[in-house]
């Protein structure tokens, strides 16, 4: 009898015992499916968003708090040159935190496409904004890249020694009459590298070769230095002529310091190819990252930067030329440039043309 008690009370202890490993097992399942959801949650919130940017200007800080005001989205920077950039997302592979990647020239972008850094994505907003010679072709899985403002290749020359009639477009820069005048950025220099690959997609690789050529029997000196660079060494008389994009004009223009007054007062500037092809563009622009953990945030944030708000922005506060024509300019250094005929020619295929590009400039001599 007593064993029987023992028995029972044994068994009943038992019960008890495996009821609550039941029970707390179950309790530990449910919190940890808990704190996975909300992990996940976390990694998907759309008040995040990891920005990689080649775009360094000071005056970008206004354009991404304004962002942040308009959507409470807090960005995440990531700042360095393109090279840097493409190494990093290199390393980090498919544990990239990237969202957005931003770029400041099209063969950098062409290149990150190249390198599958970015994700294809379906915006009707971006495709009605921005015009199709500024995007990246359109493939069925939808965009890749996107342009958001655009800058030209112009030429600055020195009024005391060149006749602006002599340089007003790009062909004429290779032709004896300026011999010992032209200075520029390297020849592998992206901004280069695109003007090379615009000339090619009009002109065919054989005459672009031989302006190449006679672009270095021109040369001042070698290539070096940035655009800033060269509208000095024009300014000083080192050079007669040089290349710039137009925002590094712009700059000084717009400046108050008396150094850079007296810089402008020096030189000039023409718009080439204006009876012809056009000024050659380039642009800044960006897509989503191939990996983005917050996809919808990257989305929101590049139909922002078209949106009238941001391209006002970069018009007026970073001298770049809206993709949206309608958005208004109040920037008296762009007005100074005045209009001008731009080149119709699409930015992908500038981009495609970048090796091409280098390897003729390397045939020239072109360092």
């Amino acid at each position: 009898m007593v064993l029987g008690t023992l028995a029972m009370q044994n068994t009943q202890r038992l019960l008890s015992i495996f009821s609550a490993i039941i029970f707390s097992a179950i309790i530990t399942c449910f919190w940890s499916m808990n704190v996975l959801a909300q992990s996940e949650s976390n990694s998907t919130s759309p008040k995040v968003l990891n920005l990689y940017s080649a775009r360094h200007y000071q005056t970008d800080e206004a354009l991404y708090n304004d962002f942040t005001k308009k959507t409470g989205i807090k960005i995440n920077r990531i700042e360095a040159d393109d090279n840097a950039l493409a190494e990093r997302l290199k390393s980090e592979g498919n544990n990239s935190p990237a969202d957005v990647i931003l770029m400041v020239d099209a063969a950098r972008l062409w290149r990150a496409q190249i390198d599958g850094f970015f994700k294809p994505i379906q915006s009707k907003y971006l495709e009605a904004r921005i015009p199709a010679n500024l995007r990246s072709k359109h493939d069925p899985e939808g965009l890749t890249w996107f342009g958001f403002s655009t800058r030209a290749r112009l030429v600055v020359y020195n009024k005391a020694a060149v006749n602006p009639k002599d340089i007003d477009t790009y062909e004429k820069l290779a032709e004896p009459i300026n011999k010992g005048k032209i200075c520029t950025r390297s020849g592998a220099h992206p901004y280069m590298l695109s003007l090379v690959g615009s000339m090619i997609e009009l002109q065919g690789e054989v005459a672009t070769e031989l302006w190449a050529k006679g672009m270095v029997s021109n040369m001042a000196r070698p290539p070096r230095g940035g655009d800033t660079d060269q509208i000095k060494a024009v300014a000083s008389g080192e050079c007669g002529v040089a290349l710039t994009n137009s925002y590094y004009l712009v700059r000084l223009l717009r400046s108050t310091k008396p150094e850079d007054q007296e810089i402008v007062s020096k030189i000039g500037f023409v718009w080439p190819n204006q009876n012809s092809t056009g000024t050659h563009i380039n642009i800044a622009g960006g897509g989503v990252a191939k990996n983005a953990p917050h996809l919808q945030s990257a989305i929101q944030f590049l139909e922002y930067l078209a949106s009238d708000s941001a391209q006002e922005y970069f018009a007026n506060g970073n001298n770049e030329w809206p993709v949206t024509k309608s958005v208004r300019i109040d920037n008296d250094g762009l007005k100074k440039l005045g209009a001008f005929k731009a080149e119709n020619v699409s930015v992908a295929a500038i981009g495609r043309n970048q090796i091409a590009a280098q390897r003729l400039l390397d045939r020239a001599g072109f360092k």
